[in-house]
């Protein structure tokens, strides 16, 4: 049985769909001093999937161990959490003394509570696996840029694609090597969460149409920084393509107004820029744990 939440019961239900497999979404009840009350299915089978993208985290951390706790009680015995966007990866290391690591944090919480984890294109900058931040049972790194690929395929014949920090180097060539397009990285120093600076790869961008192409996006400074950039470099057109898009509608309107024409992204955080769906990717992967 795969087990969703009210906010991502669009994308639970059609993963259960695929899998031909009953759905519930769990009922949420909040009080109002902001405790939350929980309800799960009386009766559960054996291996239980729960389906939740961790955007917006704290509370849904909190959820998800209530309810992952009383799914054991009521006799799941295999519990597996499909969580496409995986909060707190960014947090890797600390920089100053007394600063939190919360990768390994909330990867050893997310193991203590769940026999599998699932999740697309997680942040790992400093780790080769998913399993050194998330040590479950099975912890499954699935990626987006395959279907990301296929999807700019369709919309262009010769663009050029840009990521816009070192960081994005892994998305942008996976996603235009299948298409051998011409890609490139930027460089980037940041001041601030709100203040960058970019400078473009040595790549003529005169009358290109570019995608900048990153795994989140999120406050969208650099992509803002970086799309303005290239069409003061004459590019005759930027769009962006994100695997998670967590973006604010003010963050939205800053990149159109910094000349990006369409913003586009995968069904793992619920976003109107949703584009690419997840669901037969994430199949395959929960039929390799039965």
């Amino acid at each position: 049985m795969l087990l969703g939440f009210d906010e991502y019961q669009v994308q639970s239900r059609l993963l259960a769909e695929t899998l031909d497999m009953p759905c519930q979404i769990i009922q949420t009840h909040r009080f109002p001093d902001g405790e939350n009350k929980l309800t799960l299915p009386a009766e559960l089978p054996e291996h239980v999937i729960f389906c939740r993208s961790l955007d917006d985290p704290n509370g849904k951390l909190l959820e998800l161990l209530l309810a992952a706790k009383t799914a054991r009680k009521l006799g799941a015995k295999v519990i597996t959490l499909i969580a496409p966007y995986l909060c707190y990866m960014r947090q890797d290391k600390a920089f100053h003394p007394g600063e939190v690591v919360s990768q390994t944090i909330v990867g050893q919480f997310l193991a203590d509570i769940f026999d599998n984890v699932v999740t697309v294109d997680p942040h790992l900058h400093r780790i080769e696996r998913l399993q050194q931040a998330v040590p479950a049972n099975q912890a499954i790194t699935l990626s987006a840029t395959s279907l990301m690929a296929d999807f700019l395929r369709g919309r262009f014949d010769n663009p050029v694609l840009l990521g816009p920090d070192s960081e994005a180097q892994q998305w942008v060539s996976a996603v235009a090597k299948p298409n051998q397009w011409e890609y490139g990285v930027c460089k980037k120093i940041r001041r601030g969460d709100r203040d960058v600076e970019i400078s473009l790869p040595d790549i003529d961008l005169s009358g290109r149409k570019i995608v900048l192409v990153d795994d989140v996006a999120s406050s969208g400074q650099t992509l803002a920084v970086a799309s303005h950039k290239c069409l003061s470099n004459k590019a005759q057109s930027v769009d962006v393509l994100v695997t998670h898009a967590l973006l604010s509608n003010v963050a939205k309107q800053n990149l159109l107004k910094a000349g990006v024409g369409n913003i586009w992204s995968t069904n793992s955080v619920s976003h109107e820029s949703n584009m690419i769906p997840l669901h037969d990717l994430l199949k395959d992967a929960v039929l390799s744990l039965s």
